[in-house]
């Protein structure tokens, strides 16, 4: 019987990234190997790849829980992960864990600054329930979440960006991390589909004769994941997980695998099917910004997910444009969640 039959009345489980680049003892840690990296190849960092968006607290976490709570009360246990840190507003439950990275990451691969590396590990976090959302800290629950639209009885829904068409079939220095996964897993697909009818017979699934890549990267969503189909990609492909493990910050020439690999291989696979989530991504750093906030808060309730991105990259924490979106969140979500202090002297304070 599939797993996800076997667990589909146990909670499903959500883990998220967080990191707070503020941190004076992590950033001179950051510092100090990105300009290792420099000294070495100052060619291989990704696109956007070691900016201060990348790595900015803006309090999106806690608005995420509080989305969380809000639309999908029900969820199992909550991990976070993170680089030994702990948020000024977390508050200790049973309900949720910190992870620290070295006990998911071998200690001779730390420390890493990507969060393609640190998400390839999440699926061996102990305790992890079969079904699980995973979310980056600037992801958020828009709707109250309803489960059929994101898991089926063999695999998971996921659904395609608003972004245009990839072009090309080289991986490119000024591309993003996204474009050029897209591009690795064509190849690396394509070249499984060549040979599908010399594979060796075996205990790996077979990959559908009549799979065609899309060149189109996916939305910025909550990836609904199974841990076993999971544990079965890495097994597939050893070698890009081993490829994204080995990168200190995100390099173009070694994408993240989960983002786009992953849900390839279970479209691939029939493990995962096309679906048209309501959805809406913000990018701070771009002159709409303004007006895609004003239509969040016309459309918060019945979006199923929305993002929003901090491309505001190099630009101090009290620029405008971020407290702007801190005061839009604040509004929309304005209850604590359970593992949530009480306001004290966090950005928040000067929001109430």
């Amino acid at each position: 019987m599939n797993p996800a039959l076997k667990t589909s009345n146990i909670p499903i489980d959500i883990v998220y990234l967080w990191v707070n680049g503020n941190d004076h003892e992590w950033r001179a840690k950051r510092e100090k190997y990105a300009q290792k990296l420099e000294a070495a190849d100052n060619l291989t960092f990704a696109k956007f790849g070691n900016v201060e968006g990348r790595y900015r607290d803006n309090d999106e976490l806690r608005f995420s829980l509080r989305a969380l709570e809000k639309f999908f009360p029900e969820h199992g246990h909550v991990y976070i992960v993170t680089d030994g840190q702990v948020p000024d507003w977390f508050q200790a439950s049973e309900q949720m864990t910190l992870v620290d990275h070295h006990q998911l990451i071998p200690h001779s691969a730390l420390p890493t600054f990507d969060s393609g590396n640190i998400e390839s590990y999440i699926h061996h976090i102990p305790g992890l329930s079969e079904r699980y959302f995973y979310l980056n800290d600037d992801v958020f629950f828009g709707a109250p979440v309803c489960l059929e639209n994101w898991f089926f009885d063999k695999g998971f829904f996921v659904s395609w960006s608003d972004e245009p068409e990839v072009i090309g079939n080289k991986l490119q220095a000024e591309s993003t991390s996204l474009e050029n996964a897209s591009r690795l897993s064509k190849k690396w697909l394509q070249s499984k589909l060549d040979h599908l009818t010399l594979q060796p017979v075996s205990n790996l699934r077979k990959m559908n004769p009549k799979y065609q890549h899309t060149p189109r990267t996916f939305s910025h969503s909550p990836r609904p994941m199974l841990k076993s189909v999971m544990l079965e990609i890495e097994c597939d492909a050893p070698e890009l997980f081993e490829r994204v493990r080995s990168t200190v910050f995100r390099t173009w020439n070694k994408p993240t695998i989960i983002s786009d690999f992953v849900l390839r291989w279970a479209l691939a696979h029939g493990l995962a099917q096309i679906i048209d989530h309501s959805h809406l991504y913000i990018a701070t750093g771009e002159a709409l910004e303004a007006q895609s906030l004003n239509h969040l808060k016309k459309q918060f309730g019945y979006l199923d997910f929305f993002c929003i991105n901090d491309t505001t990259d190099d630009a101090h924490d009290g620029d405008p444009r971020l407290l702007q979106v801190r005061q839009m969140l604040n509004a929309l979500l304005p209850n604590s969640s359970p593992n949530e202090m009480a306001i004290r002297h966090s950005k928040l304070a000067l929001l109430a």
